[in-house]
């Protein structure tokens, strides 16, 4: 986790790069492939993908394109776990 804050693994949203390399929010932290965990916090992530951390943990670059497309992934997974406790 980039911010290093100690928080419950159903409380953490799943970032994962799947077995063909594509990359998703993955919000039941189910999906097969290799994961990496951020807050539900679009600073969290944004740090994230800035620092390098969450391409490191998946193992692959991140394109500019494809990072505005995990935020936005990421606020609709936030906004889904606020509003029904999923």
């Amino acid at each position: 986790m980039v911010c290093r804050t100690v928080r419950a693994k159903r409380e953490l949203v799943r970032v994962v790069r799947s077995p063909e390399g594509t990359l998703s929010v993955d919000l039941r932290g189910k999906a097969s492939g290799r994961g990496a965990y951020v807050c539900p916090e679009a600073a969290c992530l944004a740090r994230g993908l800035g620092d390098g951390a969450i391409a490191k943990a998946l193992a692959m670059q991140i394109p500019a394109d494809t990072a505005r497309r995990l935020e936005d992934e990421l606020k609709n997974a936030h906004h889904v776990r606020t509003t029904t406790g999923a």
